[in-house]
């Protein structure tokens, strides 16, 4: 099959290279682009996006960076095989607000990254280049008010109410802004029907989970670090969930090895459900 790439954004400000690598990532993403596959080759894409030879071997590097795609040296560039691989949240996100109906899932410690991840295809509803018809989002968070496995003092291991407000804080700061971000959408009449809930559960969460549009899943550890933060005006040396840089692992629907693609995305939507209509409790962001 000849790859026909979907038109680029006339409207879209950012370099011309940034866009090409944007294309075709969502390719690859959608399997228009199947694992395993060859690219075309510079000539080609380059009379198929028009722009220099040199702005798509700068795309190229840029996937081949993000781990989407491989060089074959006097071969060409190929779609890499391995789809359980680290990857990058954002990209995905962005992509599935091309979709009509958005729903997100997203079960971790703070929602910090997921807040990072929104901010731009909201952007780009709001100036017209994203037309969802409903965007969804659930979050499910440890519940801070009982005490968790971390964070902790380090010096003992014991509990400390300080560092539970300290991370309550936090959380409610990012959901209350993603929530507000989401109405305001629906608010300007820009998107018909949003929604954003979140709920508590009582155990500590040692990993993070997003499933985006039900078709995508990204999983990945949250690691237990010494680190010093100041809680109510003391600085205290703490063991502490740390989710910055964490590796996430994606898992879709149409990878071809069920076993580990659309079985993995089905089992995390089971979780999270299982979790969310369960011990799941709802949380009031505004009544703190």
């Amino acid at each position: 099959m000849t790859f026909v790439p979907d038109p680029l954004d006339p409207d879209d400000d950012r370099p011309p290279y940034e866009q090409v690598a944007s294309s075709l990532g969502a390719a690859i993403r959608t399997r228009k682009l199947a694992p395993g596959e060859k690219l075309p080759s510079h000539k080609e894409l380059s009379t198929l996006y028009g722009f220099a030879r040199a702005t798509i071997q700068r795309a190229l590097r840029d996937l081949e960076d993000e781990g989407l795609v491989v060089s074959r040296k006097g071969s060409g560039v190929y779609v890499r095989n391995r789809t359980e691989r680290p990857a990058g949240l954002r990209p995905y996100v962005e992509q599935a607000f091309a979709s009509d109906r958005v729903t997100i899932d997203f079960a971790g410690f703070s929602s910090e990254t997921l807040h990072g991840a929104l901010q731009e295809p909201l952007d780009k509803i709001r100036v017209g280049r994203l037309t969802p018809t409903s965007i969804t989002v659930r979050i499910l968070v440890p519940d801070m008010s009982v005490p968790q496995a971390a964070p902790v003092r380090r010096e003992d291991g014991a509990d400390d109410v300080r560092l539970r407000n300290r991370m309550r804080d936090i959380m409610v700061g990012y959901t209350r802004s993603i929530r507000d971000s989401v109405a305001e959408l629906g608010h300007l009449g820009l998107v018909p029907e949003t929604r954003v809930d979140v709920r508590v559960h009582s155990g500590t969460q040692f990993f993070k989970l997003y499933v985006i549009n039900g078709d995508d899943a990204f999983f990945g550890y949250y690691p237990i670090k010494p680190n010093k933060v100041v809680a109510q005006g003391e600085a205290i040396e703490i063991f502490d969930l740390v989710g910055k840089d964490t590796v996430l692992f994606h898992h879709s629907v149409n990878d071809s090895d069920s076993s580990s693609g659309a079985q993995q995305v089905q089992q995390a939507r089971m979780w999270f459900d299982s979790v969310w209509d369960s011990i799941g409790r709802d949380f009031d962001l505004d009544g703190q």
